[in-house]
């Protein structure tokens, strides 16, 4: 994950409200704390076009239409839902917006060539020696 996370504007966030499943007794009847935000990808001002790019790539399987969705049903509150919701899309976004490091490739030391190649003949010898009896 980024060390900061992206900061989405409240102006390019939608927001949906429904009943929440789960405990709360006669209040979970009544209330609409189960949020839901919705954040277009193509209209934000954010991210760069790179950046676009890399969150489409990696996010291509929850988007739709260009628009992410990130739903929060775990608290008994609609304000706690709304800012869960959104730390999560924060991450989410921050997450995939990051470029991918580059593995470098390297050498297997001659140390760790010889021990696998000890290892090998070790097991070789076992199975080899499998089934011989010898009479002393």
């Amino acid at each position: 994950m980024s060390k900061r996370p992206i900061h989405i504007p409240e102006a390019e966030l939608s927001w949906r409200f429904s009943r929440s499943s789960g405990p709360g007794g006669q209040h979970v009847n009544t209330s609409d704390t189960r949020a839901e935000v919705i954040w277009n990808l193509i209209d934000t001002t954010v991210l760069t076009e790179a950046q676009k790019e890399r969150v489409a790539a990696r996010l291509r399987g929850r988007l739709v239409d260009g628009a992410l969705t990130v739903v929060s049903s775990e608290y008994r509150s609609q304000h706690r839902n709304r800012e869960a919701a959104r730390v999560r899309l924060e991450e989410l976004v921050s997450e995939a917006a990051t470029p991918v490091k580059a593995r470098v490739a390297t050498k297997p030391s001659k140390a760790s060539q010889r021990r696998r190649l000890d290892a090998k003949r070790a097991r070789a010898d076992v199975k080899r020696n499998r089934g011989r009896v010898t009479e002393n």
